[in-house]
């Protein structure tokens, strides 16, 4: 019976969902494309206004536009929740304070676009910001949308912990990986596994908490392809529910496994496909320059002076640049 694999039965609504989806968006597109027809043979009767035409065709052509992006997220992660997870770079406060001010663009960002966010774990820095913080972003494309801010993020400022103003650059890389869940099928050595526990400090530092409810899971993975060995370590505190974040932590392992496999075969593409571009996952992608009131991508030379709606959370137009220009890279 269908529902007796829960597993397949999960994978197929999803299928079912992704096409309703679909189809939803072209039904809209299509009842814009003949209001604006209408609208159209109104206006030669006098009907119609130019400036109800012309409202008309914003519309339709916000949709055409939205619809087109969408198709960009063809691979079988983009339409996964994602592992967002930030680490400040060396430069001590001025760096963590840096990686504070970036899960705050992200968190605004995600918020806005009606995703759930929870803090998995987050480690405060010595002064000021943080030193590693890892974020769950939940619904549909997070991955998808997110997956370009992969990279090291620069910033430029005169910094407000120097007493003689200068302008200091700051460092912190990103990592984004898919959230997956338990129907996506990921190869786990439990023998690999060894398991930790810790105290975890309730918000603000105020209630300690007694019990060891903090877990930190390390992993000795040997890649299946170069053979090479390291050590993926993961520390949750989301809860004061220890089996809760034991299970937390197994979800955050698969996905960062998941993402190994999948970035393998986007290599392997690379290779084939040598006259596309090919995608620097961790290198330098993107500059933060408060005083000359300036974001740039480096990639797609895209950039903007709005500094604030960017720090506010305003990055589409980043992610838009980088799909339209990088997508096609990652699919056959």
């Amino acid at each position: 019976m269908f529902w007796e694999d829960a597993k397949r039965a999960e994978r197929q609504m999803q299928t079912v969902k992704e096409l309703k989806k679909w189809l939803e968006l072209y039904r809209e597109l299509n009842d814009a494309v003949e209001e604006l027809q209408l609208a159209f043979d109104y206006v030669k009767e006098g009907v119609t206004s130019e400036q109800e035409v012309d409202a008309a065709y914003r519309r339709t052509k916000e949709l055409t536009e939205n619809l087109e992006f969408r198709n960009m997220l063809r691979e079988e992660a983009d339409q996964m929740s994602c592992v967002l997870k930030i680490n400040s770079g060396a430069g001590g406060t001025e760096s963590q304070d840096w990686a504070s001010m970036l899960m705050r663009m992200y968190m605004r960002w995600s918020e806005a676009s009606k995703y759930k966010v929870t803090i998995s774990n987050i480690q405060d820095g010595d002064e000021a910001g943080i030193k590693t913080v890892t974020v769950n972003i939940e619904g549909d494309y997070a991955y998808g949308y997110l997956k370009g801010e992969n990279g090291v993020h620069r910033l430029v400022r005169v910094s407000p912990f120097n007493a003689q103003g200068k302008r200091m650059t700051s460092f912190a890389s990103v990592f984004v990986a898919p959230l997956v869940d338990d129907s996506i099928e990921v190869n786990i050595h439990q023998a690999s596994i060894s398991w930790d526990t810790f105290r975890s400090s309730g918000a603000g530092g105020q209630n300690v908490n007694k019990v060891e409810s903090g877990v930190r899971l390390r992993y000795q993975y040997k890649d299946p392809y170069t053979g090479e060995e390291e050590e993926i370590l993961i520390e949750n505190t989301e809860t004061r529910d220890q089996p809760k974040n034991r299970e937390n932590a197994m979800r955050q392992l698969r996905s960062i496994l998941y993402d190994k496999e999948m970035q393998h075969r986007l290599a392997e593409k690379a290779k084939v496909e040598a006259g596309k571009k090919k995608i620097e996952w961790g290198s330098q992608i993107r500059s933060y320059v408060f005083d000359d009131r300036r974001v740039k991508d480096h990639r797609t030379n895209y950039q903007t002076s709005d500094v604030n709606g960017v720090m506010d959370g305003k990055i589409d137009d980043f992610i838009k640049a980088y799909l339209m220009e990088f997508a096609g890279t990652e699919s056959n």
